[in-house]
């Protein structure tokens, strides 16, 4: 009786030790191999000519009291905004940016007189008309001018085409830097965009202005880049 217990717990012992065993390599077989990637940077610039310009234009005036100052700058105003409408800038186009009516000082402190500076914003939306209109706004009695800031209503468009181009860029040097390594190049695991691309002012080209102010608008241009993952096969 004594000699069967041994055995038995002999063989008990054996098949707890081949379970120790056995459990540990099975999990280690479960895992799969890591897959390989390779990342890649891609850039591209596209191009187009911007199609509005902003500009600002102002008076500033000098008068004895705050009150007669300020209506002879509004006096000097209007009719520097009516010569933007025949120019052709909508009224919708032209907003009142700034009103600053300020005393000025002799040596002693004492007021001498007001100062007031009147400026509108305006877009033209017709860059053949630019030059016109900027003669037309100091002809009037502007006397303060600053401008112009070129602007492409389709400029999304830009930032989409330069993204596109970009990511094109990126892939086809993974499929070069793939086929050298004797891989195939398998989907777009992760994408990471640069900071926000802006327009940039480009160069110029022929102004065909007939205005005594030429401007000429030139191209922008928006810049992108792109890192770019992809597995490998």
């Amino acid at each position: 009786m004594k000699t069967i217990t041994i055995a038995a717990l002999a063989a008990a012992l054996a098949a707890a030790l081949a379970v120790a065993v056995v459990r540990p390599g099975t999990a280690h077989g479960s895992g799969s191999p890591a897959q390989r990637t390779i990342t890649v940077t891609g850039t591209a610039t596209a191009r187009g000519a911007p199609d509005s310009a902003v500009f600002t234009f102002g008076v500033e005036s000098e008068g004895a009291t705050a009150k007669s100052t300020l209506a002879a700058n509004g006096a000097q105003m209007r009719p520097v905004i009516a010569a933007l409408v025949r120019t052709g800038v909508a009224r919708s186009d032209i907003q009142t940016q700034d009103v600053s009516v300020y005393p000025r000082r002799s040596e002693s402190g004492a007021v001498e007189g007001y100062s007031v500076s009147g400026s509108v914003i305006a877009t033209v939306r017709r860059l053949a008309r630019a030059g016109a209109a900027v003669d037309a706004a100091v002809a009037a009695g502007a006397n303060e001018t600053s401008g112009p800031q070129f602007d492409r209503s389709s400029r999304s468009e830009l930032t989409k085409r330069s993204l596109r181009e970009a990511f094109a860029d990126a892939r086809a040097r993974a499929q070069t830097l793939a086929a050298e390594a004797g891989a195939s190049l398998g989907e777009a695991r992760r994408i990471e965009q640069a900071e926000a691309p802006q327009p940039i002012p480009m160069g110029v080209y022929a102004d065909a202005l007939t205005a005594k102010t030429p401007i000429e608008p030139g191209t922008q241009q928006v810049q992108a880049t792109v890192t770019v993952t992809f597995s490998l096969a």
